[in-house]
């Protein structure tokens, strides 16, 4: 292998698209009702027919499963839920059998509280793990220590009687946060990983990445700077979480975690940053040079903003902040609504709304991540109080109806029972408006949404300045994104963010054979998009691009 050739691999996911799998909800081969290893593998060729370059594995750890895996309680086993240990090594040799990388999820934050090593912090504070984990002592009134809040309600400290202390958790009580200030707990995490670099795996999507230290005098965090108005019901996101997570020592560890990746040829991490002040500042933090993550993502793109602004001020505010950084871009994933309906409402076509959202986010500058069932077009399944399983819903119903309406199962199938998914109930329902958009309806419809991200993600690969061009945003009309990707030649991406058409007029410029565009016209002397239309033109160095 030529140092060019080298150098073009280790660099796999600079260019890739990430498909987000949600094991329970992906396929159940055992009758249970809930999706295992074995599925996934049952369905690696649909994955491979999709054209992505990795797959991302929500958590398979063993786990109480209080927070639906991402709350672990032995980090170098699977799940028996899941499969076993053998079933997992043969999904990772399948994988790479058909060129898909495989990264899984993996939770450093925090532990479940059945870890035998919090039992064991837990049990008074000359114990060999006492301080493995946060602990604090009561104010004088018997209050918690500080003000900081739980992301899923309430203080973040729970009292623990055998100590008399409290324990941090910024998620669950049953998920306390590991104390990284310890050097042995950095050391103990760093090995877990380590274990699963051994078995064959090409990287991590770190869950939380920016919430491993906490501030040690423990200072109160202050209020939010945010509008009031702009503010989510959630108490959690009244705070400007300065102390409590985002400490400077992260990127110390994080730089220790790149160094164990490096140790491993083609390895790559790519980190959750979640915070609601700051997020883009963090993601170029993290991201910057080649010492800390390859990449990471916010939950800037995740939101209820839908307008041209917020997509180029996101993107160039990232790009100017950390120059030689990267991002991986995602419009769905597990934790929040589906995108379709999210932004969806804003055009009556919801198919059409699709397509234009898939080639929007692949068309950015930046890596891609595809959350299953993102490629059917799914949308989030309305669902009954009754059927929740998410702790966040069972919480703030019905205000916040948590994350269930975005992991139901994928629908493989409409003419089978409980869509192709499983023999048994399944553990969240498949409803109608799913099943409709099943994979056996889509595979034999050239025109659906399948068969559009299948066609982009070929278009994508084999046009150089979208995986790796350079990206420049151009402002000619509100309702218009519209940006060129620079490379060996350069390539205007256009899309329409309303329901009125948009007629444009210009020179310099010519269509791209067979390019997945939709709801569009183009002539030599102007250029149509109809309601939440896109389309893709080679241009010259002399271009003008005006709307009429």
């Amino acid at each position: 292998m030529d140092t060019e050739q080298k150098i073009k691999t280790k660099k796999w996911w600079k260019e890739s698209v990430i498909y987000q799998i949600y094991p329970r909800s992906f396929m159940d081969t055992s009758g249970n009702g809930i999706g295992d290893i074995k599925g996934i593998e049952d369905k690696l060729s649909y994955i491979a027919d999709l054209g992505v370059d990795a797959v991302w594995l929500s958590p398979v750890f063993s786990s109480p499963m209080k927070d639906m895996g991402y709350d672990i309680k032995d980090y170098k086993s699977i799940d028996a839920l899941f499969g076993s240990m053998k079933e997992f090594e043969t999904l990772i040799a399948k994988c790479h059998k058909k060129n898909i990388k495989i990264i899984v999820d993996q939770v450093l934050s925090h532990s479940s509280d059945q870890l035998p090593f919090f039992q064991q912090s837990r049990v008074n504070k000359s114990s060999s793990k006492a301080d493995w984990y946060v602990w604090a002592n009561p104010k004088p009134d018997g209050s918690p220590p500080n003000n900081w809040l739980s992301v899923f309600g309430g203080s973040a400290w729970e009292w623990e009687p055998l100590r008399s202390q409290y324990y941090l958790h910024n998620f669950l009580s049953s998920q306390p946060d590991f104390n990284f200030h310890n050097l042995e707990v950095q050391d103990w995490l760093l090995d877990t990983s380590r274990f699963w670099l051994e078995k064959g795996i090409d990287g991590f999507r770190l869950d939380t990445v920016n919430y491993y230290f906490h501030d040690k005098e423990l200072k109160d965090n202050p209020p939010s700077p945010l509008n009031s108005e702009f503010l989510p019901d959630d108490p959690y996101y009244m705070q400007d979480q300065i102390n409590s997570i985002n400490q400077k020592e992260n990127l110390i560890f994080l730089e220790k975690y790149r160094s164990l990746l490096e140790e491993y040829p083609d390895k790559a991490c790519v980190g959750e940053i979640g915070d609601a002040h700051r997020a883009l500042e963090l993601m170029e933090e993290y991201t910057k040079g080649t010492k800390r993550l390859h990449m990471a993502y916010s939950f800037e793109l995740l939101g209820n903003k839908f307008n041209p602004n917020h997509f180029r001020n996101t993107v160039e505010e990232f790009f100017q902040g950390t120059g030689d950084g990267w991002p991986c871009w995602s419009f769905s994933n597990h934790d929040v609504k589906r995108h379709v309906s999210r932004w969806g409402a804003l055009s009556k076509d919801k198919k059409l709304f699709s397509k234009m959202a898939g080639a929007l986010l692949m068309s950015l500058r930046g890596s891609v991540c595809l959350y299953q069932g993102e490629e059917l077009g799914q949308t989030e399944t309305e669902l009954k109080f009754e059927e929740l399983t998410d702790p966040l819903g069972l919480r703030y119903w019905p205000k916040n109806k948590g994350r269930d309406g975005c992991r139901t199962p994928m629908p493989w199938s409409k003419e089978k029972p409980n869509g192709g998914f499983s023999k048994m109930k399944p553990w969240l329902p498949l409803k109608e408006e799913q099943l409709n958009n099943s994979v056996s309806v889509q595979e034999i419809n050239p025109s659906s949404v399948l068969n559009f991200y299948k066609d982009f993600i070929k278009f994508r690969k084999i046009t150089t300045p979208l995986k790796s061009g350079s990206i420049e945003f151009y402002d000619i009309h509100k309702d218009l994104l519209f940006f060129s990707r620079q490379g060996d030649y350069n390539v205007a991406c256009l899309f329409n963010f309303s329901d009125k058409r948009i007629q444009i007029q210009g020179q310099g410029y010519e269509a791209i054979n067979n390019s997945p565009c939709s709801n569009f016209q183009i002539n030599k002397l102007d250029v149509t998009l109809g309601e939440t239309g896109f389309c893709f033109l080679k241009l010259q160095d002399n271009f003008i691009l005006e709307v009429i």
